[in-house]
């Protein structure tokens, strides 16, 4: 059987960079209020926040394009570390429905490494 990792890069690319961009444009919609928070109760300044926005509104538009998704997918990396010490301090808990609570994050802290280690392949604008 016949493969194209090519393929694979591409579709690996747009399920992170779709998925991610929909909390990019909530939190365009409605504030990083809930991230201020987190970074406060962590002793962060607040303007902390507004990494956010490159890390889940630029960071994916890149990551999908294939324009510098290494790149990209290390912001969306450093994103998730932030996402998952704030939000559960590194805790391997079970949710309610027995899977890890940092399952998501965790996934697209993966997801990012995936890519900065493969590149963006062939269907990307670097074409790489």
């Amino acid at each position: 059987m016949p493969t194209n990792t090519d393929i694979a890069k591409l579709i690996l690319r747009l399920s992170v960079g779709v998925l991610i961009l929909f909390h990019g444009i909530h939190k365009v919609i409605h504030g990083t209020d809930g991230v201020k928070a987190m970074l406060s109760s962590a002793g962060l300044p607040e303007a902390l926040a507004y990494g956010v926005y490159l890390g889940e509104l630029v960071a994916p538009i890149f990551i999908i394009l294939g324009l510098y998704a290494r790149v990209a997918s290390m912001v969306l990396g450093i994103n998730m570390i932030m996402a998952i010490f704030l939000a559960y301090g590194f805790s391997f808990s079970l949710a309610k429905y027995g899977g890890l609570a940092i399952e998501s994050p965790l996934l697209f802290l993966i997801m990012s490494i995936l890519i900065v280690l493969l590149g963006s392949g062939k269907y990307s604008v670097n074409n790489k």
